[in-house]
């Protein structure tokens, strides 16, 4: 796949029983130009994860000393011994945390390489949204058709997934808009737009996305939750924000390439497993030919997730570390 001054590196993993290891191979860039981390022979992306995990250590010393304020007016002593003891205890738990984010980052440069990350976001290098599915070819692991309509079920939560027929201009991209939408229980919880462009290549690229979580209190009404953060939520081109491959058009047994990078904020990234996978749902099914990815992210430390896709219909499977499984159960294409 044209890499695109994205980092790729296909290493030999074997994650998942029954998958055939991959050959050896290693993609990247050659060394960027002299900068502020020259010193640190051009391993950019280990310097990027040290930073991060200053930048970690100084949020949590930040987040501490406001808890510690408001423990300071609590009037009752009891209450206010407790609280001071919570604050403790969150530090160090958070304290820990970053390390571990840390460990992570530095465990992604392994598999991606030392390169700067700093994709080429060419507005001439996407097609137009609205010829996707009509005079270009889609994804066939993601197809950006309008009127797409994916439904998962997953324990109690319900994910409802349409391709939109509104675009947004991202850092002069058109991208597709893409919503969201998990329900627990019949509730809204996430409600979420995403923004995609397809490359000329056939490649998915992921430039942002509006994440609104949702939570009803008690006393409230079901049916207007309350919007309760927008964690998760970036755009490519603001505040350092980058685009990432989100599936590409022609995977490979080893492939690894970062989704999103919005650092402390979003920095998914998956790993191609296999392309022969086997599985069944509801909805769909796939017969040796189920593309497996392994999705996991250096902000969640050890939590990963593997996805089966199926050709001509997208994700139709999602398995946690525990075995949890999201399922398709209904699918429409226009």
């Amino acid at each position: 796949m044209n890499k695109q001054n994205i980092n790729v590196t296909r290493k030999a993993r074997s994650a998942v029983p029954g998958v055939i290891m991959s050959v050896v191979l290693t993609g990247g860039l050659a060394a960027g130009t002299q900068g502020a981390w020259a010193g640190n022979g051009h391993k950019y992306c280990s310097a990027t994860a040290k930073a991060a995990f200053r930048a970690c250590e100084n949020e949590v010393t930040d987040d501490y000393w406001i808890a510690q304020a408001i423990c300071i007016n609590v009037s009752d002593d009891g209450d206010r011994a407790e609280c001071e003891a919570d604050a403790r205890e969150a530090k160090e738990e958070d304290k820990e945390l970053c390390s571990e984010q840390r460990d992570a980052r530095m465990e992604l440069c392994s598999l991606v390489g030392e390169e700067r990350y700093d994709p080429d976001f060419d507005p001439t290098s996407f097609v137009d949204p609205d010829a996707i599915g009509d005079t270009v070819a889609a994804n066939p692991y993601f197809p950006l058709i309008p009127g797409t309509t994916w439904v998962y079920e997953g324990g109690d939560e319900t994910i409802t997934v349409v391709v939109t027929d509104k675009t947004k201009l991202i850092d002069g991209v058109t991208c597709r808009v893409v919503n969201d939408v998990v329900e627990d229980d019949g509730e809204v919880i996430e409600d979420t737009d995403d923004w995609y462009a397809q490359h000329v290549n056939g490649d998915v690229w992921y430039c942002g996305e509006l994440a609104r979580d949702f939570e009803t209190f008690e006393g409230d009404n079901p049916d207007d939750p309350e919007l309760v953060e927008i964690e998760g939520s970036f755009k490519a081109g603001r505040d350092g924000d980058k685009p990432g491959i989100l599936m590409p058009a022609v995977p490979q047994v080893g492939d690894v390439y970062r989704q999103e990078v919005s650092l402390g904020n979003a920095e998914d990234a998956a790993e191609v497993i296999s392309l022969s996978g086997t599985e069944m749902v509801p909805a769909a099914e796939c017969n040796n030919d189920c593309l497996i990815t392994r999705d996991f992210t250096p902000l969640e430390p050890g939590i990963e997730e593997y996805k089966y896709h199926a050709p001509g219909v997208g994700m139709i499977l999602e398995v946690d570390m525990e075995g949890n499984r999201v399922e398709l159960v209904e699918v429409t294409t226009p």
